[in-house]
């Protein structure tokens, strides 16, 4: 008898373990069905949603349209005004002998140092241009020109701007790499009107 309860014992457990897996093997496929529903919902409704938003706008009254055409008009009017003033980047003075100057926004750039502390620089340039068609050159190259000037003046040291002949090799410099973005136009001269190392 003793041997029949030890027998009996471990069939015993293993039919509680198959019902255990089977049940949690069953538990599983209806978890995965109503996620797998769940998300097919979703996107039913969602969609559902989205065509009836669309399909189901009301279409304006012809006063309406009418409206909104004369709006879209005027749009177009205020359009055209705006391009012919032209905006310009920087501000244009007319000078002596028919030349014009160009004071291009301030450049403010970030600088080598040996010590390796925080130091700026603000110039505040103005060139001496030939004519207009010049300036028109100089302003959509303007992106150009700014890549450039941040490019060369962060190379520079606060010691290499010292004295005249700092400035005067600046303003060389300067006018060497405009007048290569714009060739074969030419500027006259960089002006130097605020030059500040902070």
């Amino acid at each position: 008898m003793a041997k029949d309860k030890v027998k009996e014992a471990p069939a015993g457990d293993a039919a509680e373990g198959e019902e255990g897996e089977g049940a949690s093997a069953k538990k599983k496929l209806p978890m995965k069905m109503i996620i797998i529903g769940a998300v097919a919902a979703v996107l039913v409704l969602g969609g559902g949603g989205t065509a009836a938003m669309i399909f189901l706008k009301p279409k304006p009254d012809a006063e309406h349209a009418k409206a909104n055409e004369h709006g879209k008009e005027k749009k177009k009017e205020k359009k055209g005004e705006k391009g012919k003033e032209e905006k310009t980047i920087g501000t244009i003075a007319e000078g002596p002998d028919g030349v014009l100057f160009y004071t291009m926004p301030n450049v403010v750039v970030n600088m080598q140092t040996a010590d390796g502390r925080a130091t700026f620089l603000k110039l505040k340039l103005t060139l001496e241009v030939p004519n207009q068609e010049t300036v028109d050159l100089l302003e959509p190259n303007m992106p150009r020109l700014q890549d450039m000037f941040q490019t060369f003046l962060r190379e520079l040291r606060p010691e290499d701007l010292q004295g005249s002949q700092g400035s005067y090799q600046l303003r060389m410099e300067i006018l060497r790499r405009v007048n290569l973005v714009i060739a074969p136009s030419k500027v006259n001269a960089v002006l130097i009107e605020e030059m500040l190392i902070n």
